[in-house]
């Protein structure tokens, strides 16, 4: 029998709209023509060891349905390793997904992995891979946020009150009433930078938070990373260039900046960096960009 492909369905994602769907998804990922494992899991932790577990013993793939974090948690495992990865959106933002070109239908995904399984058809993408002082080495593929976006975060997760959207929605309104510019150490293939700065973003990829594309000239392909600085704005005009974000366009304003390099040493004091949308470290952290790190179930290699 031929070696299996592990599945790593996370049922809440995208608030379980899609959960009626994974029958189906697993039937065409079976059409690859490997058996198909759903990996039994209770936690994120233990989701994460379950892929581990599953490269280890010899998954001929690991493919992962939900959002940006269920994928975040199996690159964990299959970056570096050849063994090759899917995934099926089935979230809120599917970020990843859409910007590697996999179709945003899930059982227009698991078609289009099953089709590379059948003819074993990969291809190359870039990872970015995160350290820290005294942690262990993480990966993402699409950006790691380490300002505005990323103290909104940490002040939701914090809140137990309201429930859903609307705490992230007042985390928004306490963070901006906070707003103050940030001192930045970026050091950029070793090029130092000081600045100040109220949002900076490392993206291997474009885009994040469903489709805001704040790294939109990022190319998952180039060996590369690149890096969107928001400097010493106020808060009316963050709030005015939020929605030029989703056409990328906001690069063009005065007080925002741009850069690539491929490694990026990012310290400031009070930010914890959230990648892939998933909390990641307090900063300084050093991301490098690793090219190839991810073999990428595509029916066009």
């Amino acid at each position: 029998m031929s070696a299996p492909v592990a599945v790593l369905a996370n049922p809440y994602a995208g608030k379980g709209r899609h959960r009626g769907l994974l029958p189906a998804v697993l039937d065409r990922l079976a059409a690859g023509g490997h058996p198909v494992e759903v990996l039994t899991t209770g936690s994120r932790g233990e989701a994460e060891q379950a892929c581990h577990a599953a490269v280890a013993g010899g998954a001929a793939a690991v493919v992962a349905v939900g959002g940006d974090g269920t994928y975040h948690l199996a690159l964990q495992a299959v970056a570096g390793t050849g063994v090759p990865f899917g995934a099926i959106p089935a979230g809120t933002g599917n970020d990843l997904a859409t910007q590697l070109g996999l179709p945003a239908d899930p059982l227009a995904a698991a078609d289009a992995i099953a089709a590379a399984l059948r003819t074993g058809t990969t291809r190359a993408v870039d990872l970015a891979l995160m350290t820290a002082p005294e942690q262990p080495q993480r990966w993402f593929g699409a950006v790691l946020a380490a300002g505005f976006d990323a103290v909104v975060n940490e002040r939701a997760n914090a809140m137990r009150w309201p429930r859903g959207q609307r705490r992230y929605d007042l985390a928004i309104l306490v963070e901006l009433a906070r707003l103050r510019p940030r001192r930045y150490t970026l050091r950029l293939d070793g090029q130092l930078h000081e600045l100040d700065a109220v949002l900076v973003a490392v993206g291997n990829t474009a885009s994040y938070g469903g489709g805001m594309r704040i790294c939109p000239a990022a190319d998952p392909t180039d060996g590369l990373l690149d890096v969107v600085v928001a400097g010493a704005v106020s808060r009316t005009t963050l709030v005015r260039i939020k929605p030029r974000v989703y056409r990328g366009t906001h690069i063009g304003h005065p007080l925002v900046t741009s850069y690539r390099a491929r490694t990026v040493e990012l310290a400031a004091d009070g930010i914890t960096g959230y990648a892939d949308g998933e909390r990641a470290y307090p900063l300084p952290v050093t991301i490098t960009a690793e090219p190839g790190a991810l073999k990428l179930l595509s029916p066009i290699g």
